[in-house]
């Protein structure tokens, strides 16, 4: 006989249940906005490694195009956000600095996707990421991050300069905005599910 009473394993089940967390990395050159993204789209308050430039940069990191950046990143951003209630991104910023890029392989570990950030400004800084992530076989999408008084170029004309193929999203971002940031993840969470399927 039918019950009016709601199922109580039912309700339990949706209190129970838990979201997938997804781990990716944002990652581009020195300078490019990883740890301004990571905090304009965070929900807690991002973790951050940044320390102040030193002299003991000079030389060893190239600042053109960024001289007046005074902290950078030494080990990494964190932060998460939640995409729905059954999906929630672990957002990894990785350190730009060549010094620092022992550090990817790490972080890469347990990876579903990563986000590769372009300054337009210094274009060849991103080329180790894009690199990083096609050996690998790592989902990934390029951001270019519009910065203001730099030149502005189409997401078109930034693929043809980094010959990324068609099948790898490239679209235009502000680092700075939450929404902008979001849709930047939301297209990463898309070309990983797609990806998913294509291989199932």
């Amino acid at each position: 006989m039918a019950s009016n009473d709601s199922d109580p394993r039912a309700s339990a089940a949706e209190e129970e249940r838990i979201p997938a967390a997804i781990k990716i990395l944002i990652a581009g050159g020195f300078g490019a906005g990883k740890t301004t993204m990571v905090g304009s789209v965070s929900e807690v308050a991002p973790l951050r490694t940044e320390e102040v430039m030193t002299e003991a940069s000079l030389g060893v990191d190239d600042l053109s195009g960024v001289e007046a950046k005074g902290t950078t990143t030494v080990a990494l951003d964190f932060g998460r956000i939640t995409i729905n209630d059954d999906l929630v991104l672990y957002m990894f910023g990785t350190p730009g600095q060549q010094r620092f890029w022992f550090m990817w392989e790490e972080l890469a570990l347990g990876a579903l996707g990563a986000v590769v950030l372009a300054d337009t400004r210094r274009l060849e800084t991103c080329f180790p990421a894009v690199d990083f992530f096609e050996r690998r076989g790592l989902p990934f999408v390029v951001a270019v991050n519009c910065f203001e008084g730099a030149h502005t170029y189409t997401a078109e004309e930034v693929r043809a300069a980094l010959s990324i193929p068609e099948a790898i999203p490239v679209l235009l971002c502000d680092a700075r905005s939450r929404a902008s940031s979001k849709e930047v993840l939301l297209t990463l969470v898309r070309s990983v599910a797609d990806r998913m399927a294509a291989t199932a």
